[in-house]
């Protein structure tokens, strides 16, 4: 983001088709004034300090760029933890997240213009001579057009922009012809069949060698995509068009604005996070400004910046009023439904959702921004970074942190608006916590639970693009950096791209179709930004009056208990009754509610939302409803029921405590994330599916694997570790969309249950098990099996009673009896030690999956009640007087295993079992 973009003037207003250059320089006169007038709720920075802070940022950056070059180049990403190289292909696939790589150097390309930022001129020229020698985009690899779009077209552009600005300096870059633009019109040609819909919204993916839709491309079948996606592309795009004169690319991005805007929801101006891009369908239908969004409503903003189209501002400030309207809650931004605006859409923020700050800066609306800011820098203060996702009552949701740059964005910004110091220290504090938490001897590895320091083998390219750029420059004063910042505008990537494009090849169409979708209300559209004088009204504590109610914001875990008050009465009315903030108990409530319908139709017309509301919470409070923890149960060889795992519910599919248990054995799905149709179908075909937990909703995984016709799936953990022993618990939540057709069950085990299951496979292949609502009888379990009955039994009584009839045996049916009564993991306990614990607690799911809380529990059991036991004499069952029982539950065995066809004898019984004791003893020792 920019700080040349707020509005077209400063305090006097800017005649509507004035010469770009006189927009561009009211517009960065804004913010440059603005920073003259700073708040006196901090103590001024020294510049000894500020010098200080800014070359511990530099170091920090040769930290990160210098062992990225030393270990990973020419590889994509480093990974700090075994400083090595990320090379997509050679490295386990973390889904989408891997489609930004695509064998070209990204780390490099995106730190270009950072090199030049940071002044190392001698640096960017050695890494330029590297692009231009050593990167290839003409690999067979599918690649994220939206990634490659703002990373790597951005980086090329981003480097040629200062490439020919030091070339004009006439010191560095003197051989410079035009190479990178050259690349990155290479690369743009290589993105355009993307845009080969009907819609004009680019498909997700691209093959950088084969395109779409080619057999050898393995892409062009998505239908779906994200709103950022295709809506985040004008910048590069007609940057691309101005630097070369080639009017296609801004014409493709500029249709694919033309038609989110379209789609927009017209009663509330919204758009929802993905849309289909054949039919323009909402697919998901809810809005915020965090992640699937975001930067759409930047680049409306920052296009009409850069390009000088009205028509860009219109839209930008139609979705502005709807977002301050219905998502925004100050301090907190909620994602709604963009038919039912008044009704959130979830209970938790995502980390993206810290630009939105910095862009409020630029529009010129500073309050929101410092109030959303400060409740952010809160949530900061408690866990050192800002988690992926935290709930309204500020509890971890996601617990990871990829470093992600975008508060320090906002910090930026703000400190320009405001002048204020306070924001220098929010920047110290930033580079504090880098420093001690993150900071690895090969770089700066990503945190992979902010509650618990741990780390995660990654160092995304956005970190050297964006976090050094934003830092350094909140430190830098205008004669430390060698070119005038202000004649750029950043990219969602933080990319500079000169605003003199503005009136270069300008052979689009500037035709104003906003008008033609929507009415308009011109006080909407301000042509000036805000005076300094009427952002600090003779006040120098007005930031810090703002931000001082959200000091405690977060310890007191009371999100709604701040209301601009002024605000709300400055009409003179109170502002209506909210379903969500309805308070049985408050009197002022209760009064409201009577005069509801009474005094006029206005009252009538809020007491009608105010029942649909009530009715669509209370619809969306018992979906949520907590469910107790289910049980999956290992009912094959040799575990035999003995083996019971803690499981979390669905709140889709089959009720387990509602229907009969569903018993089958387990097969994992390929793709192992269950995000896509299988490629195994006749694996899981009647089977129980294992799936892994990431990359895509619980219920998405559920469709994908029901439609290869598997009877079940165990969704398991991809938080290596974590265990029911030391974590609560949770539920599966749906993905927004009626799941009704969901009719399988589903449950969910943490790494440690699920590697049991994992582990038991390789040591026997056939694994079977049972899921239910809790542990069943394993004489139920074993029906018609050939079992001893001590093992069905479990009565040590009776085990010893049971002695075979050979001293041989004798001595090895006294083995099994003494190690059974070690490893019986269900009948051991009492029933209050095994009874379910259904009291909730919170989880803080660690990946892109829709979880609510649910209890945790300790090791699921049921005590045995009403045992059917049988004496069999130390003799195994005789299975000719079962054989019709055993007809009956056939289906349900091993196949591979002669239960139900042949009698063992008894010593290859034994001598099995004597193998099974020795497993069991082990996955005692693991504490199982």
């Amino acid at each position: 983001m920019s700080e040349a973009g707020g509005g077209r003037g400063c305090g006097s207003s800017v005649p509507q088709r004035a010469p770009w250059s006189l927009v561009a320089a009211t517009a960065a006169f804004c913010l440059v004034s603005a920073t003259s007038v700073w708040t006196a709720g901090a103590a001024p920075m020294s510049r000894e300090e500020r010098q200080k802070l800014g070359n511990q940022v530099l170091e920090m950056f040769d930290h990160a760029y210098g062992n990225y070059m030393e270990h990973a180049y020419p590889a994509d990403e480093l990974m700090p933890l075994t400083c090595r190289g990320r090379v997509r292909g050679q490295e386990p696939s973390r889904g989408d997240v891997d489609d930004a790589l695509g064998k070209f150097s990204l780390t490099l390309i995106d730190s270009l213009d950072t090199l030049v930022v940071l002044n190392k001129t001698k640096e960017f020229e050695d890494a330029v001579r590297k692009v231009l020698r050593d990167v290839n985009l003409d690999n067979d690899v599918v690649v994220s057009v939206f990634e490659t779009n703002i990373r790597v077209l951005g980086g090329l552009l981003g480097g040629h922009s200062l490439a020919i600005m030091l070339k004009e300096k006439g010191e560095y870059m003197q051989w410079y012809n035009d190479e990178l633009l050259q690349m990155a019109k290479q690369l743009g040609y290589k993105l355009l069949p993307a845009f080969n819909t009907t819609s004009g919204l680019p498909y997700p993916r691209i093959n950088l060698k084969f395109g779409i839709r080619k057999p050898e491309a393995r892409t062009g079948t998505e239908t779906d995509t994200c709103t950022a996606c295709a809506g985040t592309l004008i910048l590069e795009f007609a940057a691309l068009s101005r630097f070369t004169g080639a009017t296609i690319f801004e014409e493709y991005a500029r249709k694919a604005l033309d038609f989110l805007w379209e789609k927009r929801q017209r009663s509330s101006n919204l758009v929802g996070v993905t849309i289909n891009i054949h039919t323009g369908d909402w697919v998901r239908k809810d809005s915020g400004v965090g992640a699937g969004i975001d930067s759409y409503y930047e680049y409306l903003l920052k296009a009409y910046v850069l390009l000088g189209d009205d028509s860009f501002l219109e839209r930008f400030n139609t979705h502005y009023d709807a977002i301050m309207r219905y998502i925004s809650q100050p301090p907190l931004l909620l994602d709604v439904h963009i038919h039912k605006p008044m009704l959130n859409a979830r209970t938790w923020m995502d980390a993206l959702l810290a630009f939105f700050p910095g862009l409020q800066v630029l529009k010129g609306d500073i309050r929101p921004a410092i109030e959303t800011h400060e409740m952010l820098y809160q949530v900061i203060k408690k866990h050192n970074f800002l988690p992926e996702a935290f709930t309204t009552d500020f509890r971890v949701h996601w617990a990871q942190h990829p470093l992600r740059p975008e508060f320090a964005e906002s910090t930026y910004f703000l400190y320009k608006a405001t002048g204020d110091p306070y924001y220098l220290e929010v920047g110290k504090t930033l580079i504090e916590n880098l420093n001690k938490y993150a900071r690895v001897p090969c770089g700066f590895a990503a945190m992979k639970d902010v509650r618990t320091g741990s780390h995660e083998d990654r160092m995304d390219s956005f970190f050297l693009a964006e976090m050094f750029k934003y830092l350094y420059l909140l430190f830098a004063d205008k004669e430390d950096i060698i070119f005038d910042i202000e004649d750029y505008i950043f990219t969602t990537e933080a990319h500079l791209l000169p605003l003199w494009l503005s009136t270069t090849n300008q052979s689009i169409s500037k035709k104003n179709t906003t008008s033609e979708y929507t009415e308009l209300d011109d006080s909407n559209f301000d042509w000036t930004c805000p005076n300094t004088q009427i952002l600090f009204p003779n006040d120098p504590l007005y930031a810090q009056s703002i931000r001082e109610p959200l000091k405690n914001v977060v310890d007191k875990s009371c999100p709604r208990g701040i209301i601009r008050v002024e605000e709300s009465f400055r009409s003179g009315a109170k502002p209506p009754l909210r379903a969500r903030d309805f308070m049985a108990t408050n009197p002022e409530h209760l009064e409201i509610l009577k005069k509801m319908g009474a005094a006029s139709s206005i009252d009538a017309e809020d007491g009608l939302r105010f029942m649909q509301e009530m009715i669509e919470l209370s619809s969306q409070q018992q979906k949520e409803q907590q469910l107790p923890p289910r049980a999956v149960q290992i009912v094959s060889h040799p575990f035999f029921g003995r083996v019971v795992l803690t499981a979390g519910p669905a709140q889709f599919g089959l009720d387990l405590s509602k229907h009969k248990e569903t018993r089958g054995f387990v097969a994992s799905s390929k793709p192992y994330n269950g995000c896509s149709e299988l490629t195994n179908p006749e694996a899981v075909m009647g089977k129980i599916a294992l799936i892994q937990r990431g990359q895509c909703m619980f219920a998405e995984k559920a469709r994908n694997i029901q439609n290869a016709g598997a009877i079940g799936g165990i969704v398991i953990d991809d938080n290596e570790g974590s265990s029911s022993d030391t974590a609560p618990l949770f539920q599966m939540a749906g993905d927004g969309k009626d799941t009704d057709d969901i009719k399988i069950p589903m449950l969910f085990l943490f790494s440690k249950e699920g590697n049991i299951i994992l582990d038991a496979i390789q040591e026997y292949e056939e694994v079977e098990v049972l899921l239910s609502d809790k542990a069943k009888d394993r004489a139920a379990i074993l029906k018609g099996k050939m079992i001893p009955s001590y093992i069905i039994n479990s009565n040590p009584e009776m085990e010893n009673e049971e002695q075979p009839s050979s001293e041989n045996d004798s001595q090895s049916a006294e083995q099994i009896t003494s190690s059974s009564q070690e490893v019986d993991l269900v009948d051991q306990e009492s029933p209050e030690e095994s009874s379910l614990n259904s009291q909730p607690e919170s989880l803080s799911p660690a990946d892109m999956d829709n979880a609510a809380s649910v209890s945790p529990s300790e090791q699921i059991s049921n005590p045995m009640e009403n045992h059917e036991t049988t004496s069999l004499d130390g003799e195994c069952t005789d299975l000719d007087n079962q054989l019709q029982e055993q007809s009956e539950t056939e289906e349900d065995s091993n196949p591979n295993v002669s239960w139900g066809k042949k009698v063992q004898p008894i010593d290859s019984i034994l001598a099995d079992w004597n193998e099974d004791i020795e497993a069991f003893e082990m996955m005692e020792k693991d504490e199982l």
